[in-house]
């Protein structure tokens, strides 16, 4: 791996020296070291990788041929399917309810999905909607994973610090609902999840927030605590009612805090595979910057600025700047407050700006890590000074699954 971000910038411009830019890239050395760090940091316990964050089949694959890393936290149930009929898994946790019928219908037609995808539900009704699409009596049992609510209520129902997920918080909530599971024909409950993304999601120590990065590990140390006690107790309600086959937690920002928890049997990563720029305020670990993409310089429109082609990729979520892709290489560029990323054109400002020639590259990184794949059909794959071939992502092979 480069040493610095010049040696990167050249390693990538020679790897990539015949493509014409804008195209995406993922250097495998960072990739393959940031998959061997998060299965350090999961203590032992297995790591079922977020195809979210990944959305490539090939390099599903190459992490799941590593040791300690088994099965798949998929995205939709329509992707879950795919990947299990494809052979990526044959262990594919959906980690989100759903209501797509043509999805549920193939899944209960078909055995060998139905043993190897579980659903998420957190709401009896969604147990409704599947037996609305396939009566039991017409299809195998279902797997079910029940999701717990991870979110940290400090003073009760009226401060809510975390994700809107799932309605289920108590571990009274986790067993009512692990019984009515239970209860119903069709149904296996095999598995709870908790994802705390106001632990795993939120950086620790944002560049030149000292106060805000103070206030945040207060809350979480203060999260995680409760947490710890309550999902215990939720786990141990819902085994009064199933024989649970794993009880999953966790993200790229928390895998070492969840995998502490004697609760949890498997931690879930995938952002830190690519190493996005949200994850470059973590205290705990940051992950190698793996995944990029290039945009040519195509205007010089004055001094001190120079425009590249493209580069709007923006990443969902809140609209703020940590949404925007920052371009990285080389080091010493940046955006302009007043117009920031464009579709069809973003201008650059900075130190090394005037050294940029028309046709030069700029690389960027993405803010999401997954996201990135939307924008491009294909990833080019660096291995030291070249390309080691291409890697279709999921919209290169016509999946769009959100």
């Amino acid at each position: 791996m480069p040493t610095t971000r010049d040696d990167l910038r050249g390693r990538l411009d020679r790897a990539t020296a015949t493509l014409d830019p804008p195209f995406a890239a993922v250097d495998l050395a960072a990739f393959d070291a940031n998959a061997a760090a998060l299965g350090e940091l999961a203590g032992g316990k297995p790591v079922r990788v977020a195809s979210k964050s990944v959305r490539c089949r090939e390099l599903l694959s190459r992490v799941l041929a590593r040791p300690q890393w088994a099965g798949v936290l998929a995205f939709t149930l329509a992707e879950a399917n795919w990947l299990v009929s494809c052979g990526v898994t044959d262990d594919a946790v959906v980690a989100y309810p759903t209501a797509d019928r043509q999805a549920l219908a193939e899944l209960a037609g078909d055995p060998r999905l139905a043993a190897a995808v579980t659903l998420m539900v957190d709401d009896p009704a969604q147990l409704d909607l599947v037996d609305a699409v396939v009566a039991p009596a017409h299809r195998p049992p279902l797997r079910i994973c029940l999701d717990l609510d991870a979110s940290w209520r400090p003073l009760g129902a009226r401060v809510h610090v975390g994700v809107r997920r799932s309605p289920v918080h108590t571990a009274a909530a986790a067993g009512a609902l692990a019984a009515r599971i239970a209860g119903r024909p069709g149904f296996t409950l095999v598995g709870v999840m908790a994802y705390e993304a106001q632990i795993a999601g939120l950086g620790d120590a944002p560049p030149g927030q000292a106060l805000r990065g103070a206030a945040l590990r207060l809350m979480q140390r203060r999260s995680y605590r409760e947490l710890l006690a309550r999902r215990g107790a939720a786990v141990a309600a819902v085994r009064e009612h199933a024989e649970l086959e794993f009880v999953n937690g966790g993200g790229t920002g928390s895998l070492a805090a969840t995998s502490a928890d004697p609760a949890v049997t498997e931690v879930t990563a995938g952002s830190g595979l690519y190493g996005p720029t949200l994850f470059d305020g973590y205290r705990a670990w940051r992950p190698s910057p793996a995944a990029f993409f290039a945009c040519p310089v195509v205007r010089r429109p004055a001094p001190g600025i120079a425009t590249v082609l493209g580069g709007g990729w923006i990443a969902s979520g809140p609209a703020e700047s940590s949404r925007l892709p920052m371009p990285w290489l080389p080091a010493g560029l940046k955006l302009l407050g007043t117009e920031g990323a464009g579709e069809v054109q973003t201008p650059l400002t900075g130190a090394v700006a005037d050294s940029l020639r028309i046709g030069d590259r700029v690389w960027f990184r993405h803010a999401k890590a997954g996201e990135l794949c939307e924008h491009a059909n294909e990833l080019h794959l660096v291995d030291e000074d070249r390309t080691a071939g291409t890697a279709p992502t999921y919209r290169g092979e016509g999946k769009v699954f959100l």
